[in-house]
């Protein structure tokens, strides 16, 4: 294969030419929009964007991993005091980065932090997506993100997604991250669907969002799956995470163990396993 911008033999795998180091146009997809983008990896995968001249994409500060030498870095507030109180209630950092490919094509990638999935949305203009909380990952400049609070108490406090989750409003294509492996339905009006606690990733605004307490005594007690599950009814998309971070943790923190001491001051009793817990 050879180099689009120089001429140059490109070696298989390589992400940029070593004669010129534009990036390889190679096995990837378009937006809409025209935003180049290729997603690798299976169980911590990444997103790799090449960007044309005038082409921006934004993240919260620490999200990028790594990029060529002609992108240009700009920290912003992203909208002032109120914007960055939004991002930090939604778990966001209180500040975004504006990436830009100076002089020529630029390539940046965006690793996820979690064992899971990238997925990509493609939002038209005024359309929304209402995500969990912490999962945006980037966006082009065109796609706001903002908070989106639960309407119902219920929903908000047992729900296992909290009152406060993100909304993503186009146009233009945004990223976003899913704990484990994703599945999706597409719920006909009035159609419901049952979830547990925290395996709700992502949905349209058109979906119900509400609590419901498990029926019978036995399955309260002895079922293990808690006292309220998630109910979502169409009509609409949901997406659906298999492995929670939070279920995850407390798995993890069931095998750490306790680290105990007492000094001449008093006692010290640090549980390593509570650490994991906050995501």
């Amino acid at each position: 294969m050879k180099c689009s911008s120089c001429g140059a033999e490109i070696q298989p795998g390589n992400r940029f030419c070593v004669a010129c180091g534009a990036p390889v146009q190679n096995g990837q997809e378009a937006s809409a929009s025209g935003l180049k983008y290729q997603i690798d990896g299976t169980t911590l995968p990444v997103v790799t964007i090449d960007l044309q001249p005038g082409q921006v994409v934004y993240s919260e500060s620490g999200g990028m991993s790594w990029m060529s030498d002609n992108i240009r870095m700009e920290t912003t507030s992203g909208g002032g005091l109120g914007k960055m109180f939004k991002r930090a209630v939604s778990g966001e950092s209180l500040f975004i980065v504006d990436f830009t490919a100076e002089g020529g094509p630029g390539q940046i990638a965006f690793a996820s932090e979690f064992p899971g999935k990238v997925l990509p949305f493609e939002l038209g203009e005024g359309q929304s997506l209402i995500v969990q909380k912490d999962a945006f990952m980037c966006a082009q400049k065109s796609v706001d993100v903002d908070i989106h609070f639960r309407k119902r108490l219920g929903a908000g406090l047992f729900g296992g997604e909290g009152f406060i989750m993100q909304r993503m409003t186009g146009p233009g294509l945004a990223f976003v991250e899913i704990d484990g492996e994703v599945v999706n339905y597409d719920l006909q009006p009035g159609q419901m669907l049952k979830v547990g606690t925290g395996h709700v990733a992502a949905l349209e605004p058109s979906v119900e969002f509400d609590v419901e307490i498990v029926k019978g005594f036995k399955n309260i007690l002895l079922g293990g799956e808690g006292l309220f599950l998630t109910t979502l009814r169409g009509p609409g998309k949901v997406w659906l995470q298999t492995m929670p971070m939070m279920n995850l943790a407390r798995k993890v923190a069931r095998f750490m163990p306790r680290a105990s001491g007492k000094g001449s001051s008093g006692g010290l009793n640090i549980d390593v396993g509570n650490l994991l817990t906050g995501r």
